[in-house]
């Protein structure tokens, strides 16, 4: 069963993400797999609150 995240849920999980890239960013550099990881996680999390937001 797929359980569907409320955006209050979705902006807890955002602000986590972008916090560990922001410091993750800082500690082993913008290029390092890890924040290039966080990176892509954050876009595909903004793009479902903005979904979530529209609907």
């Amino acid at each position: 069963m797929i359980t569907q995240e409320t955006p209050e849920e979705l902006i807890t999980r955002i602000n986590t993400v972008r916090s560990l890239m922001i410091s993750t960013g800082m500690s082993k550099g913008l290029n390092d797999y890890e924040t290039l990881k966080y990176s892509e996680e954050l876009d595909k999390l903004i793009n479902k609150y903005q979904l979530t937001a529209l609907s």
